[in-house]
């Protein structure tokens, strides 16, 4: 077991409430989705809010939306997102949400294993992402830096 998981946080802006008929597909999948990420090998955690749902919205502009999520490994990560039912939702994202144009929508970061990552610090490592481009200390699938190694004595 590694000393390091790996933290994720993505963010989309949605075109319409979830209310919206035209979501209607996309808010049914959501607890489809945390069910498949909940048995997917290597995931660790994810944020919830009071009624389980892993999708949060941002209390100041409700059609942002958060998912944070902790796995084992990119490798994990990779798999729910791409080789999984999770894949027809992605590639059904711009009927969805806004299009991100050059800002980043997913960063990611290692942490000891056993922490858990807060949405606030996650919001910071996008900032960071954004700034300065992907670092040890935010990237993101297509440019991955390896976990820290703890010093043994």
């Amino acid at each position: 077991m590694s000393d390091f998981h790996l933290a994720q946080m993505n963010t989309a802006r949605l075109r319409a409430p979830l209310e919206d008929p035209s979501m209607t597909d996309f808010a049914e999948g959501i607890a489809l989705m945390n069910a498949l990420a909940d048995r997917s090998p290597g995931f660790v955690w994810r944020l919830t809010d009071e009624n389980g749902d892993g999708t949060i919205a941002a209390p100041t502009d409700p059609s942002r939306i958060y998912t944070l999520s902790v796995w084992e490994s990119p490798e994990h990560l990779r798999a729910y997102a791409y080789q999984s039912d999770h894949l027809d939702y992605l590639r059904r994202r711009r009927e969805w949400f806004v299009p991100h144009g050059h800002h980043a929508s997913l960063v990611l970061w290692w942490i000891p294993a056993g922490r858990l990552p807060t949405l606030r610090q996650a919001i910071s490592r996008l900032g960071r992402l954004e700034a300065d481009g992907p670092t040890p200390e935010a990237f993101h699938l297509r440019e991955i830096f390896p976990a820290p190694q703890l010093s043994r004595r």
